[in-house]
């Protein structure tokens, strides 16, 4: 709002100081100060509310240390994260652009079901919460919506050379002026509807979905769209849900995803630079940009609310907010074509994740062949499993959050492999 009403400004009065919202960096910069503020102020007086309401975290005995401690802690904390994220955002970006509409509507949606999540756990004292078959329908709509989005909006194009659109029969929506590459070359360009995606060690740096299904022909452009969405679901359903997973001791949830939102923010940033996408080889996304500015709110969101998330924590994101944090950062990577990077910059989550699985996966089948269920961990997911060998949670955080920071920084440095 404020975007558009300095812009206003700037068209028709040329007031002096109004261009400087044309800058991401200054709105981004803006944008991570505003987030931090509401989610430090208006986070106090939420945790006030829930305490008032008494919306506290039932807590089951695992034998964990510190566990009972936490019992009636308010809970449904995530609530700050979606405040942190929206309010700055729907006051600096810019709300005509449909990246950002789409990132909007994935942190309302992941967040409403979460909070129907947490709010049948509190108030109707159901320890299952929503059930896990709603929750992948709501999952499987959010991933719907943005693969349909990706593949149909005349907003949401790469930029190639003319020659590979006309080799791949791309959409072509608009040619542009022909343009210098690295070796000085002219080149025709074309903005393209695609389902190409950056990938690092592949020539080129990039993949088409259609390779995958080049096996039926020419009937792969018919079918390639329907693998695009399926994989977006999947990413979608798989980030979510690792994300919920990881969120299980103070503060671990919303340092790790900090980390990743600011890889994302990069991303955002140079592949919505002509220049910079040029030198980095990675695919030019025009208008993408302004996730510089969601990513910043979603920064600061993370680190405001770790303000009190942190141990001893004095509230917890619930479902509502993990579930919120899982799909932003799935989506910014799917909507960013950096969603093969997933599994290391969200390595964290997918180690979370493996763990579960390995431990599920070993119990039934030790059980079926030696009649007791066998563990490969003292307890699933993984961070529990620190806590059981008698680790303190403050220390397995923060030793997350810097194997967290390390694998950001290595899926930077993919940029440059190829």
């Amino acid at each position: 709002m404020l975007y558009h009403f300095f812009e206003f400004l700037e068209k028709n009065y040329e007031l002096p100081g109004t261009g400087l919202f044309r800058f991401l960096t200054f709105r981004a910069g803006l944008a991570i100060i505003l987030s931090l503020i509401i989610s430090m102020i208006f986070g106090s007086k939420i945790i006030r509310f829930l305490k008032k309401k008494q919306i506290g975290e039932s807590v089951r005995d695992l034998g964990l240390d510190g566990q009972k401690e936490k019992e009636g802690t308010p809970t449904m904390g995530g609530i700050i994260i979606v405040l942190g994220i929206l309010v700055p955002c729907l006051l600096l970006s810019d709300l005509t652009n449909i990246y950002i509409q789409l990132l909007l509507m994935v942190t309302v949606f992941m967040a409403l079901i979460g909070f129907a999540d947490d709010y049948i756990k509190v108030f109707k004292k159901n320890k299952g919460g929503l059930s896990g078959k709603l929750k992948v329908v709501g999952q499987v709509i959010v991933g719907l919506i943005i693969g349909l989005v990706m593949l149909g909006s005349d907003q949401v194009l790469v930029r190639v050379s003319m020659d590979t659109a006309i080799e791949n029969n791309y959409e072509i929506i608009r040619a542009v002026e022909k343009s210098p590459n690295l070796l000085n070359e002219t080149v025709e360009m074309a903005y393209v509807k695609t389902t190409l995606t950056n990938v690092p060690f592949f020539k080129g740096n990039s993949l088409d979905y259609k390779a995958l299904v080049s096996f039926l022909g020419d009937n792969a452009s018919r079918v390639v769209g329907i693998v695009f969405v399926l994989i977006v679901i999947f990413i979608v359903t798989a980030v979510s849900n690792a994300a919920n997973l990881t969120d299980g001791i103070d503060g671990l949830a919303a340092g790790v995803s900090a980390i990743i939102a600011s890889i994302l923010g990069i991303f955002a940033y140079v592949s919505g630079h002509n220049i910079f996408a040029e030198y980095l080889n990675i695919l030019y996304l025009p208008f993408s940009g302004e996730l510089v500015i969601f990513s910043a709110c979603f920064i600061g969101a993370c680190l405001g609310f770790l303000w009190y998330n942190a141990y001893p924590a004095k509230v917890f994101m619930g479902d509502t907010g993990s579930l919120a944090i899982g799909g932003i950062i799935a989506a910014l990577a799917i909507v960013l074509r950096k969603e093969l990077l997933i599994p290391l910059l969200c390595g964290i989550f997918l180690i979370e994740n493996l763990s579960v699985m390995i431990q599920v996966a070993w119990f039934k089948y030790t059980k079926k062949k030696y009649g007791t269920g066998r563990r490969v961990f003292l307890m699933a997911p993984l961070h529990h499993h620190y806590q059981k060998m008698g680790m303190h949670e403050s220390k397995i955080a923060t030793r997350f959050w810097i194997v967290g920071v390390l694998l950001a920084v290595i899926t930077v440095i993919t940029l440059k492999i190829r």
